[in-house]
């Protein structure tokens, strides 16, 4: 396995390591103290890396949380399997809670929260539904509740601005299209769209351009879309109700996904805390950090 994707400024407290969960090898950031019984895992999205996190991992730490922000299967110099069907959700899922049941062999955790963003949100909605284990907590950023995905998708608003899942199922090439030019549409997917584009400097775009052109990286990015839209059992999500107190944190300016995904998700969620930025884009996190941070940080205090 290769070296990091990244490496963490060591005044930021991130340390990096590989850890073994679920027969994969994960690419894994973490900060905060290792023995901490406040456990967060953090969950990226496509086309990004644990890197995304980078603003949020010394918050967290610092009010007391023991974090860990794993490259997903297929991202950086996290294990690559083969063929579409390693990216069922079902496949997902057990990652993270493989990863969970590691950082607990390694310390005691009296408290786990779960914090995801695009894909990662993706499959924490289903986590958090099916109870793969227990949570306490669940904080989304842009990425809505399954069933109110499913109701929009009804809507050619949506449908129009989820071109690119349709796209994805072509044979390879997304693939081709995505790594051009020293993978210039993973640059632009990020710089394009964002808010505040002094946020993504050429050295962070360097860093996701050069983790999705690792061999076999675009292709296995690319094979969750392939995955979800294939195995529909993947989107079964029973009664969709989550106990779990949940944040949902959300850049108003999200090309990819219309502002009604919201409506009504407190059906689903009952227990539930919804902020919507104004202006920003989907790239939440890393685009207006300091507001997602005390976001978060008020949430956590409340």
């Amino acid at each position: 396995m290769g070296e990091f994707s990244w490496v963490a400024d060591p005044a930021s407290g991130i340390r990096q390591r590989f850890v073994e969960a679920n027969g994969l090898k994960f690419e894994l950031a973490e900060a905060g103290d290792a023995k901490a019984t406040k456990f967060a895992i953090l969950l990226h999205g496509f086309p990004e890396l644990n890197f995304s996190w980078r603003h949020q991992m010394p918050e967290l730490a610092a009010q007391g949380w023991r974090v860990w922000a794993p490259n997903l299967r297929g991202y950086g110099a996290s294990s690559r399997p083969e063929g579409v069907p390693a990216y069922r959700m079902d496949k997902l899922m057990a990652d993270v809670a493989a990863l969970i049941d590691l950082a607990k062999a390694e310390a005691p955790i009296d408290e786990i929260m779960l914090v995801a963003h695009d894909w990662g949100a993706v499959i924490a909605w289903n986590f958090a539904i099916q109870k793969v284990r227990p949570l306490d907590r669940l904080v989304i950023m842009n990425v809505p509740h399954p069933k109110c995905a499913e109701r929009e998708l009804k809507h050619w608003r949506q449908r129009k601005k989820s071109w690119y899942i349709f796209f994805f199922q072509l044979p390879w090439l997304p693939e081709k299209m995505m790594l051009a030019n020293d993978a210039k549409a993973v640059r632009q997917a990020f710089f394009n769209t964002a808010a505040n584009k002094d946020r993504f400097s050429e050295a962070d775009l360097d860093i996701y351009a050069a983790a999705a052109q690792r061999p076999g990286a675009m292709h296995a990015m690319v094979n969750y879309y392939r995955a979800l839209v294939r195995y529909p059992e993947a989107r079964e999500v029973g009664d969709a109700m989550v106990d779990t107190p949940t944040l949902v944190i959300w850049g108003e300016n999200d090309l990819a996904l219309d502002i009604h995904l919201l409506d009504g998700m407190e059906q689903w969620v009952p227990n539930l805390t919804v902020h919507r930025l104004p202006g920003i884009s989907h790239w939440v996190q890393q685009d207006a950090p300091e507001e997602v941070n005390r976001l978060l940080g008020d949430w956590l205090k409340g």
